[in-house]
């Protein structure tokens, strides 16, 4: 840990090994980088496929490294089913920052940890957090449910859309508005963008009203264009939520969620150990052909665990 915290690349690697790997290995990891974490700002950028996120994520990069913060990527990639890795592991698109020693960037897949990516991700974050980034962008390449629940554990989310109809509307089905701090139109420069902005804008209008209205930036990220504007957007909804203590609070429920899959990822994997693939199998044939209800499917499992 002494070494991550000086920056050390293979030190921090290694680290997150050790948390995609799960197991106490990765229990210790968490045990020690907990007391030391807590001071990153976390951004999650999320979207469909081909919105253009990683070219997004790579020149904000350049624009927070501008003025010398230190910088970590967690890249969520989807897991192979043949190599359980990431799919995407290269990221061509972050290489510029690839030689400089203030920017990590690690792509992360399930791996088999216990509980998955939902929390395989917190706590890598946490340990490039412990590791002195003075930001962590978590960025995810799908839009399914557990990359929704990953990138709007942030502090701050970005959502990610493109020119053309409907690429709103399919951010609304997907869940997006709701975990949107800051809405992003990528590649404004093609046709669209106007309908695009009006067709956001009508939904934020009909959504729930709260303090904070998510702002709509529009970007040409290849070309650097508007990732000024869009991290003076990040920074403002930062100073909204230190402002009256809500980050304090959003990190504490952070903390409590987590520590509440935790608790139901080892019951479930104790429940595991405890049952035998035939005496499983029998619970669940019995509740499918409905000669017993789930709730007391789920107390005879509970039972084996607190027995």
């Amino acid at each position: 840990m002494d070494a991550a915290r000086t920056g050390d690349r293979a030190a921090i690697a290694r680290l997150l090994s050790m948390v995609e790997r799960g197991g106490a290995a990765a229990h210790e990891v968490g045990r020690l980088c907990h007391p030391l974490s807590g001071s990153a700002y976390t951004v999650g950028l999320t979207g469909a496929p081909g919105s253009g996120k990683s070219t997004l994520t790579s020149a904000l990069i350049g624009h927070l490294r501008a003025d010398g913060a230190r910088v970590a990527v967690l890249a969520v990639d989807p897991s192979s089913p043949f190599s359980g890795g990431a799919i995407l592991g290269d990221r061509v698109r972050m290489g510029d920052h690839v030689l400089d020693t203030d920017v990590f960037i690690r792509s992360m897949a399930t791996r088999g940890h216990l509980g998955g990516l939902a929390l395989a991700a917190p706590e890598a974050i946490r340990v490039l957090d412990a590791a002195g980034a003075a930001w962590v962008l978590v960025e995810t390449v799908g839009v399914g449910q557990v990359e929704v629940e990953i990138v709007g554990a942030a502090d701050t989310t970005v959502v990610v859309v493109n020119p053309g109809w409907g690429d709103a509307v399919q951010a609304n089905k997907a869940g997006l508005m709701e975990i949107a701090d800051v809405f992003v139109i990528n590649k404004a420069d093609r046709p669209g963008a106007a309908d695009t902005r009006r067709d956001l804008e009508q939904m934020l209008d009909l959504s729930t009203p709260g303090d904070w209205r998510p702002p709509i930036v529009c970007t040409v990220a290849s070309a650097g264009e508007g990732v000024e504007e869009l991290a003076a957007e990040i920074d403002r909804h930062r100073a909204f939520l230190t402002g009256d203590g809500r980050l304090a609070a959003k990190r504490r429920q952070r903390l409590r969620d987590e520590l509440g899959l935790i608790v139901t990822a080892r019951l479930r994997h104790r429940a595991d150990q405890l049952l035998d693939a035939a005496e499983r199998e029998q619970l669940e044939q019995d509740v499918v052909e409905r000669r017993l209800d789930p709730w007391s499917a789920a107390d005879r499992i509970l039972g084996a665990v607190d027995a």
